[in-house]
């Protein structure tokens, strides 16, 4: 019942947002000394608040149309280079630069658009020739494309390795650690030479028995299949994707917002406050990160299930019993794929010692490729975005990459 639910109360609230609009472009055209007056203010920022209170499926633009590198500003060109109907591999191409390293970043379908690493993408592209997996909207997708689990993303992250080829390296933020960890080992099995030089794996759930917060406890605390007769719904008959069955965007976004609606709402107070004020910076800057957070993308049932079930409920990967394809995955053969592990001392999403617990499993590797980072005073966001990325996280995946590259050419 969650789409018809979703479907009724949008329509429903419709006509009220509708009007808050015509009130806000209303209250824009009037003359300045109206304009000014505090009520007028007041009564304007709460109707575009009003306005814009509601979640979306479109989405947003990767907006990188050029990075800035040593002073100069360097043309950024987002080009497809692999389409299936679940993902298309983006190449953010910058021409006229050479000899950059080649990167695949990989995110998580949990709700959001790729588009929420647009500050994870414009950091690394000074330093590396970026690709990133975008995920397309499973309410988009035909039924007859057929189905889309763990055994699938897998697939496509090694189709995207392949591509890259021989010395590349690979990112994974949050959910995907655990599948991209699991596509080095199945290519390692295979002696494939598109093994990455090396991984990084940034806040990503590789044993979620270590230091288990509150989401691993709500995870564990019902039975698969209660998740998936009261959280799966049929995509409506008006969408492309109609009679696919999805765990909704808007349910995830539903749930990210209940754990910190104290820090939701007292957002919402600032960006009041900073419109009323004429504080035009401070209300872009909320308004930027509400609009990318409130672009929502259904997530494949299959996908929804199989992720609870393997990596949440039964640990599959850690326990040594995670199989691809019919294939047992085995960690230990990873042996030429340096790995770095990334956490926020503050994350209560994937709490800390949850990612670092893949240098125990892959035991193949020596002691000096195995490096892990802990830092202090970001959580789950701050580990992919914002100053600390930025400033204190992205030196050290640089430093890393740079290492190992230069490490293999001297082999």
């Amino acid at each position: 019942m969650l789409y018809p639910v979703y479907e009724w109360h949008r329509r429903l609230t419709e006509p009220a947002r509708m009007s808050s609009e015509l009130l806000r472009r209303g209250l824009s055209g009037l003359p300045a000394p109206v304009a000014e007056l505090a009520g007028t203010r007041s009564l304007k920022a709460v109707s575009e608040i009003l306005a814009r209170s509601r979640p979306t499926h479109v989405r947003p633009d990767w907006a990188i149309e050029s990075i800035t590198v040593a002073g100069e500003a360097v043309e950024v060109d987002v080009r497809p280079v692999l389409t299936t109907p679940f993902a298309t591999l983006l190449h953010f191409a910058t021409p006229g630069m050479t000899g950059r390293t080649p990167t695949l970043l990989v995110g998580p379908i949990s709700g959001h658009f790729a588009t929420l690493l647009r500050p994870t993408v414009r950091t690394l592209l000074a330093d590396h020739d970026v690709y990133v997996l975008d995920w397309h909207n499973a309410r988009d997708i035909p039924v007859d494309e057929g189905r889309f689990g763990l055994d699938e993303y897998i697939d496509h992250v090694l189709a995207a390795m392949r591509h890259l080829g021989p010395g590349h390296h690979a990112l994974a933020v949050c959910q995907p650690a655990p599948l991209v960890l699991a596509a080095v080992a199945v290519l390692a099995r295979a002696e494939d030479p598109a093994q990455p030089r090396s991984l990084t794996l940034m806040a990503g759930p590789i044993d979620t028995r270590v230091n288990p917060n509150k989401i691993n406890e709500i995870a564990e605390r019902r039975p698969l299949s209660f998740y998936e007769r009261f959280l799966v719904s049929r995509v409506p008959r008006r969408y492309a994707g109609a009679g696919r069955r999805v765990y909704p965007g808007l349910a995830q976004l539903t749930a990210f917002m209940s754990m910190n609606t104290r820090r939701h709402l007292s957002s919402h107070v600032q960006l009041y406050r900073a419109l009323v004020a004429g504080d035009g910076a401070t209300a872009a800057r909320i308004r930027g990160f509400y609009d990318e957070y409130g672009a929502v993308m259904d997530v494949p049932a299959e996908f929804y299930l199989e992720t609870l079930q393997h990596v949440f409920m039964e640990h599959a990967l850690p326990r040594g019993e995670f199989v691809w394809r019919g294939q047992q995955v085995d960690l230990s053969l990873i042996r030429r794929t340096a790995l770095l592990t990334v956490e926020g001392a503050d994350d209560d999403l994937c709490s800390p010692g949850q990612t670092e617990a893949a240098h125990g499993l892959c035991t193949g590797l020596p002691t000096r490729d195995h490096h892990h980072h802990l830092q202090p005073g970001v959580g789950h966001y701050g580990v992919f975005a914002g100053s600390r990325w930025n400033e204190e996280i992205y030196p050290v995946i640089r430093d890393f990459v740079a290492a190992r590259s230069a490490a293999r050419t001297a082999s």
